[in-house]
């Protein structure tokens, strides 16, 4: 197959395991994956009022730029497999 799927990278997902950091200097989640064969990504996001801070939001936002590293990685994967072919 010569395409990223939706369904793989949500597999990819829900097969890793997750370390939730809220509240970091007050405004910061930090969301650290670690994917099934070990590797680890790192989302994160902030907000610039701490009193503004929303621990749902934040992981959500963690979480969307998790999965935005794993669809680029999943894509440089194809992309040199189809090279060496």
């Amino acid at each position: 197959m010569n395409k990223v799927t939706k369904e793989q990278i949500q597999s990819i997902l829900d097969n890793s395991e997750y370390e939730v950091f809220h509240r970091v200097f007050g405004k910061q989640c930090l969301v650290v994956a670690r994917l099934q064969n070990g590797f680890t990504i790192v989302g994160e996001s902030a907000c610039v009022d701490p009193n503004n801070y929303d621990e749902q939001i934040g992981f959500d936002l963690a979480v969307e730029r998790i999965k935005s590293k794993v669809w680029e990685l999943e894509g440089y994967n194809l992309q040199n497999q189809l090279y060496k072919a």
